[in-house]
């Protein structure tokens, strides 16, 4: 070999050599990548596990801060309103009546004809309407306005065009899925808005009273016997409240509607958008009359549940990953818009059983335009949403076995209920809500949480509907 040939050759060795040198740092970088990505993903696994030993402390927490805002306003992390209805219905109900749900980004009004035992319903019918997001962030007169038009037009099929500018007065049951301060069983003061409204100015009105109003100057000729907040304790007459589909979402009417069938039936829980709870409570056990709760905290236990906040979770995991990592390539931008991910799109990735997990591709290429993800990647963010949905599950499970040991229904005999150990009653808890009722995975997880905190012998006892 000649002296040029050389060097070609031992040019050709180092260029060789400095390629493989590229590809073994890029191959350590990678594996660095992975293995910083998969630390953070078990440290937040870890830091959101739930063991029975946990929940039961929440179980406990949950009963004493029940006690807490039974005894007085300000004084429970809970908002233990009072709804003012102390009877449930029990089927002999008859007549036909009207309500309206307003809650999260839709409203629904319904008509029903009771019939009595044992025919109980006879026919039902709901329209669900979407509210405009302008009407969202408006004035209150706006979108009583809108509301109260919608629902004429709804009573005016139903009634076959009737002209309800009449002498009969129409009933109508409201469910308003806001906190409020219950004034009477057909009027409340608004507390605040959730669930992304903004209404202006409102905040202290008395929304019966905005919805009458509304209703008259449409013309509807109709009024509010009965208001339903989304957070409810004590309960009161029902003669004129109106029983509501199950697919009108509310903790009062869902506890009514299942009692209406099941006298076993103690509360009733919405699982979806928000999340809320409400159960029949003795009197006797009220020791506060009622007053305005403060706003104080941030409702932390209810953002770990809610389905509005679950995506938010995950998509605030996924974007430190892709600070910290590169597995997801440059995803760290298209990951720094807040609730860009919803939880339908969580809950869809979460239940992708397909081999290569498309529908996961397709939801990061089409909502968080994340191409070309590797399928352990994928697999990464499947896991992320199983740890938020599972966390989440377990903690609604123990809400609902705190409102049974304040009951006496958990087996424990409740906190300072004075009621003995035995066998336990059969219970019902009614549980409503997207949620719950659209994603099999987060249903299966609560039910086996359940089914842990309380143990073996007492779950039996103990069911949803």
């Amino acid at each position: 070999m000649g002296r040029l040939g050389f060097r070609v050759a031992l040019g050709c060795a180092a260029v060789s050599c400095a390629i493989a040198a590229a590809l073994v740092g890029r191959r350590l970088r990678s594996r660095r990548q992975w293995s910083r990505a998969v630390e953070l993903v078990r440290e937040f696994e870890e830091a959101c596990a739930t063991p029975v030993g946990r929940l039961r402390q929440v179980v406990d927490a949950m009963a004493v801060e029940m006690h807490a805002g039974l005894a007085s306003d300000g004084g429970s992390k809970l908002k233990m309103l009072l709804t003012f209805i102390d009877k449930l219905p029990d089927g002999s109900e008859e007549g036909t009546y009207y309500a309206l749900d307003l809650g999260a980004t839709n409203f629904r009004t319904l008509r029903v004809h009771l019939g009595g035992k044992p025919s109980m319903i006879l026919n039902n019918k709901v329209e669900c309407q979407p509210i405009p997001k302008e009407l969202m962030t408006g004035t209150i007169e706006e979108l009583f306005n809108f509301v109260a038009l919608t629902l004429k037009k709804f009573v005016q099929r139903e009634e076959k065009g009737v002209d309800q500018i009449s002498d009969n007065t129409k009933d109508l049951g409201f469910t308003f899925s806001f906190p409020v301060k219950q004034l009477s069983v057909s009027s409340g003061l608004l507390i605040k808005w959730t669930k992304g409204f903004s209404v202006k100015d409102d905040v202290g009105r008395d929304v019966a009273q905005c919805l009458n109003e509304a209703m008259l100057k449409v013309g509807l000729n109709m009024h509010v016997a009965a208001l339903w907040s989304g957070q409810a304790l004590l309960f009161m007459q029902f003669e004129t409240i109106v029983l509501r589909s199950k697919q009108v979402n509310d903790t009062v009417g869902t506890l009514a509607l299942c009692h209406y069938g099941d006298e076993d039936t103690v509360a009733a829980v919405i699982i979806g958008t928000g999340t809320n709870a409400c159960y029949l409570e003795r009197t006797d056990a009220i020791i506060k009359c009622q007053g305005l709760l403060t706003n104080s905290g941030v409702m932390g236990f209810e953002k770990m549940i809610s389905g509005m906040y679950l995506g938010e979770i995950v998509r605030r995991v996924l974007h430190r990953i892709a600070e910290e990592s590169e597995i997801f390539s440059d995803a760290a931008q298209s990951l720094s818009a807040p609730f860009v991910l919803r939880t339908p799109l969580v809950a869809a990735m979460h239940e992708d059983d397909s081999p290569d997990l498309r529908e996961v591709g397709r939801i990061l290429e089409e909502h968080l335009k994340m191409y070309g993800v590797s399928k352990n990647a994928k697999r990464l963010i499947v896991h992320v949403c199983d740890i938020v949905t599972r966390r989440a599950a377990r903690l609604a499970a123990a809400g609902i076995v705190g409102i049974l040991k304040k009951l006496g229904r958990d087996g424990s005999g409740g906190v300072a209920s004075g009621r003995t150990k035995g066998k336990p009653r059969r219970t019902v808890v009614a549980v409503e809500g997207g949620l719950y009722t659209k994603y099999s995975i987060f249903r299966e997880y609560l039910n086996e949480a359940v089914g842990e905190i309380l143990g073996e012998e007492v779950a039996r006892n103990v069911s949803s509907v």
